[in-house]
């Protein structure tokens, strides 16, 4: 019941806030607004359900240090995805046209905010805690990164490739960071870092999800394998072998500081004997 008690209250807060960002949608103020709202809904609604649900004081989203660990985070995103358009554009494939929208920017930064906060709070704080209390590191690994990309077929311009992409450079690399950290603050931020990279620095489309406006004036070209196509970078090859390196550095981490849950077996019960008195 803790399990679905909890995915309930996340997915709760994940509706209320796109429904309200959609309503908004063209005016940033209120997008920005909305955006950092939901973010903090969710990280407070989480707590409170965690206590509810478990008895104890979720560590895992702990407030004590927890502006450093997200500007890690950030900082790791950010340079992430800015080493991924480097190597799009040294071969030609992204070009910057000038300056884009400033407002549009501030926009995104609520909107990226809230959807990093609620995606991992459900994919990692969730989906992946639970799941690996059961079945241990590996399994959910796989499990939960298949199904945040699966999650990204609904997108306007998804494609199978690209839901495949970002499981592999997200969903896998999302889980593996927080087995490292066992903190959702670090995933959060690089999350976030990733997105507003993406869409309110380099103004490319996010996840199939249409043009965005953000602070360059850019558009992409070139092969799929290249440029990612509708999809946008991140149905690259090399936004898939960034997130590939990031998962493999993680995993070592985890490893290294003995985070790995190893897989439960059940251990067959011995069959009950009688005595018998001679």
């Amino acid at each position: 019941m803790r399990f679905v008690k909890q995915l309930l209250a996340v997915v709760a807060v994940t509706v209320v806030g796109g429904q309200s960002a959609a309503a908004v949608e063209g005016d940033f103020l209120l997008t920005l607004v909305i955006g950092a709202v939901t973010a903090v809904l969710g990280v407070i609604v989480y707590r409170w359900v965690v206590r509810r649900t478990e008895h104890r004081d979720p560590t895992e989203l702990g407030l004590d240090g927890w502006g450093g660990r997200l500007g890690r985070g950030t900082l790791i995103g950010l340079a992430m995805f800015a080493a991924v358009i480097a190597n799009i554009a040294f071969l030609g494939g992204y070009d910057v046209e000038g300056w884009g929208s400033p407002t549009g920017a501030l926009g995104l930064l609520g909107f990226m905010a809230a959807a990093a906060v609620t995606e991992e709070l459900l994919f990692r704080g969730v989906l992946f805690r639970i799941i690996e209390e059961r079945t241990g590191t590996w399994i959910a690994l796989a499990l939960t990164g298949v199904v945040f990309g699966a999650m990204h077929l609904a997108n306007p311009d998804a494609t199978l490739w690209g839901a495949t992409a970002i499981a592999i450079e997200a969903g896998f690399m999302l889980a593996a960071c927080y087995a490292a950290t066992r903190n959702l603050w670090v995933p959060i931020g690089l999350h976030f870092g990733w997105n507003f990279a993406a869409g309110g620095i380099f103004s490319v489309v996010v996840s199939g999800n249409g043009e965005s406006k953000g602070i360059l004036e850019a558009s992409t070209s070139g092969p799929v394998a290249l440029s990612g196509g509708a999809f946008g970078p991140e149905g690259s090859l090399y936004a898939v072998l960034a997130g590939v390196v990031l998962t493999v550095v993680f995993l070592w981490l985890a490893k290294r500081r003995g985070h790995i849950v190893p897989r439960r077996r059940r251990t067959a019960q011995a069959p009950a004997t009688a005595t018998v008195t001679p």
